[in-house]
């Protein structure tokens, strides 16, 4: 028993006014002003910080240090709680938490499907994370370009994706694994040890203060970070045709889409929602107790930092700057890469799964995209990819309507453009866009 009642001793000798050693700079007139120690760093990078929580694996377990921006975490978040009172406290729009977490509420490329011939004006999220995909250097690289003898009108290009997998209708796709989490030992070991020097010295007031950031801060993380990432998207009706179609991308070219009914809607309809447990959902209670608790640690440091030494203000001024870059670094991660990565497991499309082919023109394209689909409607097709509707336009698309129909080669004779309504001009002019056709065809 001695030597646990040495313990205690020891304790309670702690708990005294008398420090272990005298706190440095004592004699020093200087002291911080509490206001300009709690706004030194911004809460921007603590809120993007935070919105990483849901994707990578173990993340909502390493937030137990003093992090700035408490304040900033607490009104972004505490939207979330739906009721009269967390209205009041923390007033904004109501969003869904995978909008607030930036998992949810983009728009895709425009979808027209090949066979059923429906257009969807604006695809989810996850037709947005998709097309970006397409634009990515990866594909880049490897895109196959085919010979154009016309000056190249810009930059065209149709990346193709077989869909060979159908997911469920609602999954939970694992979170991404990283060593990311470990990097958070370094803001937790600083603010410990700032706890520490603290108690040590006697300063209990910046030792609450350091301790209260480090609980809040802690508790809010593993609470947001309980939402569990789904990925759910819409049964197809029975009997659907194939799925096939295009997603019109205007910064990177004609994405066809093939596959199933069920897994084309997973790209052009599917979405990431986050489920909380029975006992939090549809109020979200517990992220408003959070967010009450965080600014109240705000408050707290406020008024409890300048009662402090200039030591331990120092040492809480260096605990924010060691958290605060840590949260940069966790903002400048890009969420919608790592989100990206997710969804191509859960749809499991690799890199084989999609090619990108450079074209000269617009009309070798649109060729393309009807060789690639082979629809039943190739001029409602050709009409939504090039609405053009002259008499040599329209002379063109008949053309090749009545070819693709009838599954003959794209050739053409001179019979084709000579068309005695037609001016040299417009001749010459159908003659160059029959020409783009073959091209495209040959190519395909």
């Amino acid at each position: 028993m001695a030597p646990i009642s040495s313990l205690v001793q020891l304790a309670a000798r702690q708990l005294q006014d008398k420090p272990t050693f005298e706190a440095p700079l004592q004699s020093s007139s200087f002291t911080l002003d509490s206001s300009g120690v709690a706004g030194f760093f911004g809460g921007d990078g603590a809120v993007q910080g935070m919105a990483t929580v849901h994707l990578i694996e173990g993340r909502r377990w390493f937030g137990w240090y003093n992090t700035p921006g408490s304040y900033e975490i607490a009104k972004q978040y505490g939207q979330l709680a739906k009721s009269r009172l967390w209205d009041g406290l923390f007033p904004g729009v109501d969003r869904e938490p995978a909008q607030l977490f930036g998992l949810d509420g983009r728009y895709g490329p425009r979808f027209l499907a090949a066979y059923s011939g429906s257009v969807i004006e604006r695809s989810g999220h996850i037709g947005h994370l998709v097309a970006r995909k397409t634009r990515s250097e990866s594909l880049d690289a490897r895109a196959i370009p085919i010979r154009n003898r016309r000056r190249p009108t810009l930059d065209c290009s149709v990346t193709t994706i077989d869909l060979q997998h159908t997911p469920a209708l609602e999954l939970l796709p694992p979170r991404r694994q990283s060593n990311l989490p470990l990097l958070a030992f370094i803001p937790i070991s600083a603010s410990v040890a700032a706890c520490v020097l603290c108690a040590l010295v006697a300063d209990w007031w910046c030792f609450a203060s350091i301790a209260s950031g480090v609980i809040a801060s802690g508790i809010a993380c593993f609470v947001i970070g309980s939402g569990q990432l789904t990925f759910r998207h819409p049964a197809p009706a029975k009997g659907a045709p194939p799925g096939d179609g295009v997603l019109l991308d205007e910064e990177g070219g004609i994405i066809i889409l093939r596959g199933e009914e069920g897994a084309v809607n997973s790209v052009t309809r599917g979405r990431f929602c986050l489920q909380y447990s029975q006992d939090q959902e549809p109020q979200y209670g517990s992220i408003g107790v959070c967010s009450v608790f965080l600014t109240i640690q705000f408050l707290l440091q406020l008024l409890l930092i300048p009662q402090g030494t200039l030591f331990g203000q120092i040492l809480f001024v260096a605990t924010l700057g060691i958290s605060w870059l840590y949260n940069a670094y966790l903002s400048s991660l890009d969420k919608e890469d790592i989100q990206t990565e997710i969804v191509l497991d859960v749809l499991h499309l690799r890199e084989s799964d999609m090619q990108k082919f450079r074209l000269g023109t617009r009309t070798a394209m649109a060729v393309f995209t009807a060789l690639s689909l082979r629809s039943p409607r190739p001029m409602k097709l050709l009409d939504a990819l090039l609405p053009n509707d002259t008499p040599v336009w329209q002379r063109w698309k008949g053309i090749l309507e009545r070819k693709l129909l009838a599954g003959q080669s794209l050739r053409f004779i001179e019979v084709d453009w000579k068309v005695p309504d037609f001016s040299p001009e417009d001749q010459e002019l159908l003659k160059g866009l029959l020409a783009d056709a073959e091209e495209a065809y040959e190519g395909w």
